[in-house]
């Protein structure tokens, strides 16, 4: 084997490990993009949750504050 087909076969290993690597890397990034989108639809229903736990609160107070003035 020649210089010249060792450089090659050099070459061609450097390109298929970049292509590997640039292939892991969309990998991650899809995995960052769903990991994200999941965590923003669990906070937004916690949001939803606590908001709700506010409106229920704020109506139990008005209605003991009722309550107590109709005495």
């Amino acid at each position: 084997m020649g210089i010249a087909d060792q450089f090659k076969d050099k070459a061609q290993e450097l390109a298929d490990q970049a292509k590997r690597k640039a292939n892991e890397g969309k990998d991650t990034g899809r995995e960052r993009t769903q990991g994200t989108s999941e965590r923003a639809s669990k906070t937004s229903q916690q949001g939803r949750d606590r908001a709700q736990q506010g409106r229920e609160r704020s109506q139990q107070a008005m209605d003991e504050a009722g309550e107590r003035f109709d005495h």
